[in-house]
């Protein structure tokens, strides 16, 4: 923390034209200049913005749910000991699954970045991970019970998808984004303070509780999915008007574009052609 610089601007190993194309390069991704207003109260109007935004707390929710679904990860050994086998068994059989949705979730965020798609890839893995909550809350035999966790690990995939969308839909200004990565993290990791509760001893070997609560985080989080992703194409429409030449613009508009002009040493209409173009990933 002490010696990590906070934004290329500020980093000194850098010459004045790495800063300039590392800012350029941030400032593309966001369609305007990623670099926060100067003076002390920047984080403050950081927080304001954040929570202020719904997206915030859309995000917030979604990961939360997803923290919750997979919260069956601490107790994996103890499921697998429920299909009946000592417990060096037990814990060997834990590694396959893991290893396999490994190499799934690298594929996974692959084909999201790749495709420019973030919705799709959050919610296909959801009634994938439903089925095997249910297998595994109804079957009792081997086969069935140990293909359960591969489908009940999908959650995972959702995992990486969820931080590339607080990315994308919350990509600036810096004090903005801080706060809201900060407060997603809060939220969604709370989750692991109430999840461990819902695997007691009585509910075994098919802990129906947990894995009911595991289903309805889901389906949460699906409701949640579907919200942002009509916010998301509401805001995008919301540019479309902007980029049209007779649209009135308003101060805030001006001062992002004035404040990205004088960053890139540019007019305000090279900024507006810059923001040209940009849309949230859905």
């Amino acid at each position: 923390m002490a010696i990590l610089p906070d934004f290329p601007d500020t980093w000194n190993s850098l010459t004045g034209d790495m800063k300039h194309v590392a800012n350029r390069r941030l400032a593309i991704e966001a369609a305007e200049a990623d670099v926060d207003a100067k003076g002390g109260m920047s984080q403050v109007r950081g927080m304001v913005l954040a929570f202020k935004d719904p997206k915030t707390y859309i995000l917030a929710i979604a990961y939360h749910c997803i923290t919750g679904a997979s919260g069956f990860q601490n107790f994996f050994p103890t499921l697998t000991a429920t299909l009946g086998y000592n417990k060096v068994i037990s814990l060997l059989l834990v590694a396959p699954p893991y290893i396999f949705m490994t190499i799934y979730s690298l594929c996974h965020g692959f084909a999201s970045d790749h495709i420019g798609n973030r919705f799709w890839f959050f919610v296909y893995p959801i009634p994938i991970t439903i089925v095997g909550f249910i297998i595994f809350m109804t079957a009792s035999h081997f086969g069935p019970l140990y293909f359960s966790f591969f489908l009940m690990n999908f959650v995972f995939a959702q995992n990486g998808t969820i931080y590339a969308w607080i990315s994308n839909g919350i990509p600036r200004p810096p004090a903005k984004r801080a706060v809201a990565l900060a407060f997603i993290n809060s939220v969604g990791n709370s989750a692991s303070i109430w999840t461990p509760y819902t695997y007691y001893e009585g509910s075994k070997p098919h802990y129906r509780p947990a894995l009911g609560a595991c289903i309805g985080l889901q389906v949460v989080g699906l409701i949640c999915a579907l919200t942002l992703r009509w916010y998301l194409m509401k805001q995008n429409r919301d540019l479309a008007k902007l980029e049209l030449e007779d649209t009135q613009l308003t101060e805030e508009d001006v001062r992002k574009l004035e404040k990205t002009a004088e960053f890139e040493g540019i007019d305000i209409a090279a900024a507006r052609k810059l923001q040209k173009g940009y849309r949230y990933m859905i």
